[in-house]
């Protein structure tokens, strides 16, 4: 209902690809499960290593960097030896608890150890819940409620320099005005 309240179409809200990265799992799996299917069978272990895996992979695809940096970093960190970070990384090793809560820091997960512990329909869940709120109340981002009134559905609101939020949402307003109609006014 919220969807189509807002004008927004399913896709663009529960996109898969999108809902895959959140969650760090497999796309086809959040495509099963948002289409009613059943979460897989698998073991807290497993989840709990494919997850580190896929961040891993994303963390090194993003960075340009090697797995041995990463296992570097990981050990310095957690005070883990470097082949045993290297391994957890590798998804081929399950973490010890004080490692998995070092590496809730190291990749800024939302959700704690539970984001690599959750079952999958779990982990979906907490993305879903997260989407919900935010358009259940759009009204706690001003700049996004602001755009909405104004019917703008799409913008590029990098923020440079040192403007304060309450001056940013000014300087839309007025850009807004002035090339936008508001309602009731003529094209």
């Amino acid at each position: 209902m919220l969807i189509d309240e807002h004008g927004l179409r399913r896709s663009d809200v529960l996109d898969p690809k999108q809902l895959a990265v959140q969650t760090a799992q497999p796309e086809t799996v959040v495509a099963h499960l948002l289409n009613g299917g059943a979460p897989p069978v698998d073991t807290v272990s497993e989840r709990a290593s494919a997850r580190i895996k896929t961040l891993s992979n994303d963390y090194l695809a993003r960075t340009g960097k090697r797995m041995s940096d990463l296992a570097a970093e990981v050990s310095l960190r957690s005070g883990v030896s470097e082949v045993w970070a290297r391994q957890v990384c590798d998804g081929k090793k399950t973490p010890n608890i004080e490692l998995l809560h070092h590496l809730v820091g190291f990749f800024g997960v939302d959700g704690g150890e539970s984001f690599f512990t959750a079952s999958a329909d779990e982990a979906l869940n907490r993305v879903l819940l997260s989407v919900l709120a935010k358009l259940d109340n759009p009204g706690t981002d001003p700049v996004g409620a602001l755009l909405d009134r104004y019917g703008v559905k799409a913008a590029d609101l990098r923020q440079h320099g040192s403007m304060t939020r309450q001056q940013l949402e000014r300087v839309l307003e007025g850009v807004l005005r002035s090339v936008v109609p508001e309602e009731g006014e003529p094209k």
